[in-house]
């Protein structure tokens, strides 16, 4: 059911506004729901709009909620979807309990991560697509404001539906670039009741999908084990997978890094922008890559693959090298080179999974040819006109 913008809508759109940019370089993932930077240019996003979106995370943060969540990712003409129950007390966090039993749980200061929009990620969204306001509709029996994000060809990329009363984001949709959706999350039932005392499950170990993590500090699961993970169906499609022993990196800290030779792309296929990184306890690197609307989280480790324990992945050889890929609520891919181990997550289709973990830094340059490299950059300092 369609109609006209609610007065609320309008209300908070004007509260928080951004004003959309495009200054970076196109952006088209090998799945089809890359923008163009080029669009921002000629058709500048709604500051209203924008602003829908800000409010939402914010909401994520401050609006108590009982309901069920849930993530459908699709591939190849197959899907499949988690779902939990989603508890949130503001001050306290989200408390997360799967059909199973297994609980999770979110810290307050990352609720807003449950929208899939933080400050970074919004600044990507704008930059590499248009956001518009679209006619109010009914979700859950509820008013919410409607909001798209679309490529330089017109074409929808992305759908969001907004509580009209509270902003909390209660629905949204990645749309490849045929018109089908890749991946939908939301809520299935939800109540804005404060939470009764001790209505929340126990605090798990987990923030955001850590729980789902591959074998970054332990040996692979078997296919489809994340399935069963309480924060599943919380993980929003551009929320990384984090976990709350986890140690944030800043600017300092990554390009010391690099000096140290660890491989830290800043970008990656389709203009994957780095922005947010992460030491796990076991001395991981943990990098999440967007472009506004979809995410790839890349967690490195020193070492080396023991392609014994891939046993049940599918292997795949390519320009000399091999990817070790797996399917099922979300795509896996697992490669090596020059002393350390890259695996790769994303709720997107298994060709992003593929795309990236083929991209990803291989052996170091022999010494000679760094070298040579490094003799003809001052060379050419040297000479301008060279």
């Amino acid at each position: 059911m369609t109609g006209t913008p609610s007065p609320a809508c309008h209300r908070r759109g004007r509260r928080r506004t951004l004003i959309a940019g495009g200054l970076a370089g196109a952006v088209a993932l090998a799945w089809g729901l890359g923008g163009d930077p080029g669009a921002a240019r000629r058709a500048r996003s709604d500051p209203g709009a924008v602003g829908l979106l800000r409010a939402a995370a914010d909401a994520a943060r401050r609006v108590p909620y009982e309901g069920r969540r849930f993530l459908t990712t699709w591939n190849r003409g197959r899907s499949a979807t988690s779902n939990v129950a989603a508890v949130h007390t503001p001050g306290d966090g989200v408390r997360y309990t799967s059909p199973a039993g297994a609980e999770g749980y979110l810290p307050d200061a990352s609720a807003g991560d449950a929208t899939g929009f933080t400050k970074r990620t919004l600044d990507l969204l704008t930059r590499n697509y248009t956001v518009v306001r679209k006619p109010d509709a009914a979700i859950l029996g509820r008013r919410a404001c409607v909001v798209e994000a679309r490529r330089q060809d017109g074409t929808i990329a992305g759908r969001f539906w907004l509580d009209a009363e509270t902003g909390l984001m209660l629905h949204r949709e990645l749309i490849d670039a045929t018109g089908h959706p890749v991946i939908t999350s939301g809520f299935t039932e939800i109540s804005f009741a404060v939470p009764a005392a001790g209505a929340a499950p126990r605090p798990g170990r987990t923030r955001g999908s850590a729980v789902d993590a591959p074998a970054v500090t332990e040996a692979p699961g078997a296919a489809g084990a994340e399935a069963e993970s309480p924060t599943s169906a919380n993980a929003a499609p551009n929320s990384s997978a984090t976990s709350i022993l986890e140690v944030p990196l800043d600017a300092r800290a990554l390009d010391g890094l690099k000096r140290r030779g660890w491989p830290v792309p800043d970008r990656l296929p389709g203009h994957l922008t780095l922005f947010d990184a992460r030491r796990e306890a076991g001395g991981a690197v943990h990098l999440s890559y967007s472009d506004g609307l979809a995410s790839v989280s890349v967690f490195v480790q020193r070492g080396d693959l023991q392609s014994g324990a891939m046993s049940g992945w599918t292997k795949v050889a390519r320009r000399g090298r091999t990817v070790f890929c797996r399917e099922s609520l979300r795509r896996w891919a697992v490669t090596a080179a020059g002393g350390y181990v890259y695996t790769v997550l994303t709720d997107a289709p298994q060709s992003t999974a593929e795309a990236v973990a083929f991209d990803l830094p291989r052996d170091p340059d022999p010494f000679w040819t760094r070298l040579a490299r490094g003799a003809r950059r001052l060379a050419s300092a040297a000479d301008p006109f060279k």
